[in-house]
This record gives C-alpha cells, sequence and structure tokens, in this order.
C-alpha cells in the first residue's frame, strides 16, 4: 500500500505575522496566520506547519496565543515548532491545540531531550528539525557534506546532517522535517540528492522542505523519497495553490490525499 503524499503549507511567523524571505534573510510580510491557516485549511492542504522562525535567536518560547488562535480555525493537524525546549513546553503546545511538536536546537543542546519528549507524548508528536546546509569552504567536511545548522541557518554546528536524522530516529522522533537551507526561499527547487540520502538512512517519514518554485519541483522530490513536501513563499503570495500542486502530483502518477 503507498501512503499518499501529503502536501503542508509552512507558516514561517516573526512577531506575530507571516513572513518569508530568501535563506532566512531579508524577510518581508505574508498576512496574518490565523487567517492564512484558515484559507490553506479550506484549499485543501493535508497539514500546516506553524514556525516560530525568531523564537530560538531571541530566547524565548512560541507564542501560544497566535498557536491557540491557529488550531482554533483549522481542521488539519498543526505542527508547531521555535523555541521549543522542554518537556513542559511541548506539553504547553500540546495543550493549546498543536498535534505535533517541531524541535531543533535544544535537541542539537542536548539530544535526549528527543526521547523525553517522544516517551512522554509518543512518537507521532514528535518532529526533528533538521536544517541542513552544504559544509561551506574551508570548513570541516562531514562524512554526507551536509551539515545541521541552528538559529534560522545562521549557524553552523559541524554535526553531520544524515548521521543526525539516523540519531533523531534512533531516539524516538516520529518525522524528519528536512529543511534545505542552501535552497530555502530560492524557488529553485528541493534539494534532492539531500532527500535521497536522509532517505536511505532512516525509515521514519520525511517532510521536503526549501525551493519549491513551480508545480513541477513537488514529483521530484517525492520520488527521491520524501514523503511530505512543504512549501511557504509560493503558497503565501499567491504564485501556487495546494490544488495546483496536488493535480502536478497526480498527473505524475503519484497518489496525493
Amino acid at each position: 500500500m503507498t501512503l499518499a503524499v501529503r502536501v503542508i503549507p509552512c507558516l514561517d511567523v516573526d512577531a506575530g505575522r507571516v513572513v518569508k524571505g530568501v535563506n532566512f534573510e531579508n524577510l518581508r510580510d505574508a498576512g496574518d496566520p490565523v487567517e492564512l491557516a484558515a484559507a490553506y485549511d479550506a484549499q485543501g492542504a493535508d497539514e500546516l506547519t506553524f514556525l516560530d522562525v525568531t523564537a530560538s535567536t531571541g530566547d524565548r518560547g512560541t507564542m501560544i496565543d497566535v498557536v491557540t488562535r491557529t488550531a482554533e480555525q483549522i481542521f488539519i493537524p498543526l505542527t508547531v515548532g521555535g523555541g521549543v525546549r522542554t518537556v513542559e513546553d511541548v506539553d504547553r503546545l500540546l495543550r493549546a491545540g498543536a498535534d505535533k511538536v517541531s524541535v531543533n536546537t535544544a535537541a542539537i543542546a542536548r539530544p535526549e531531550v528527543l526521547r523525553e519528549m517522544s516517551e512522554r507524548f509518543g512518537s507521532q508528536c514528535i518532529v526533528l528539525s533538521v536544517d541542513a546546509r552544504t559544509v561551506p569552504q574551508g570548513q570541516a567536511p562531514t562524512p554526507s557534506g551536509w551539515e545541521v545548522t541552528t538559529h534560522g541557518g545562521k549557524r553552523g554546528t559541524g554535526i553531520d546532517a544524515v548521521e543526525w536524522a539516523v540519531r533523531g530516529a534512533e531516539l524516538g522522533v516520529g518525522e524528519i522535517l528536512l529543511n534545505s537551507m542552501d535552497a530555502d526561499g530560492t524557488k529553485a527547487g528541493f534539494d534532492l540528492p539531500m532527500i535521497k540520502a536522509v532517505r536511505a538512512a532512516v525509515t521514519v517519514p520525511v517532510i521536503a522542505s526549501g525551493g519549491a518554485g513551480k508545480v513541477e519541483d513537488f514529483a521530484p522530490a517525492v520520488q527521491s523519497g520524501a514523503d511530505a513536501v512543504l512549501a511557504a513563499s509560493v503558497f503565501h503570495f499567491g504564485d501556487l495553490t495546494i490544488g495546483q500542486v496536488k493535480d502536478a502530483m497526480r498527473a505524475d502518477g503519484l497518489t496525493v490525499r
């Protein structure tokens, strides 16, 4: 049985507004998260991801009130991330209406927190967000050639991205949100070699993120091993609709919801 591919719009939220830039810089306003969430639900999105993009950089928690208002407007699964550090943070977000919680920076600081979260709430609730980039020239290479970054892609860690995805799965996360920092916001297509490398290394679902620009970009990501495809600016600014993306994938022979 082939599972249907999920199409997931991503709301990058800063100071209560949805923003989008290129490689996480030059952010511009894309609207109100609650209004956009309701619109995507109506359009046929399979899930919604809400990332508080400055929570870790600003050393604060995710905005609970915006999460609550967003959750009240939609009837599809909601994943929330940004500034999630502890089991208590996960508890608070699930109570606010999130279905899943995405963790990045805190897990790098203390990987064991992933096991604590997945044991307390179940693997299906915990997503490891891997913001990966090609190791810059002049830095020590990693085995795969990609490294994990934190703080919106601004800080390299030297941790191999593929090995980190494997470690997350071993610690009990239910999904990997694989975001290519090289491709983010460029609209040049998903990072297919990275998707293939991570898919070959883990058995948990992989969500491909970063680089979507046209309807033809989505099917190759799935054919490279992604179980779901995530995009932001192409949806926010009206370049593409959820329906157009699903139709294009169907035309390529993929099963979509």
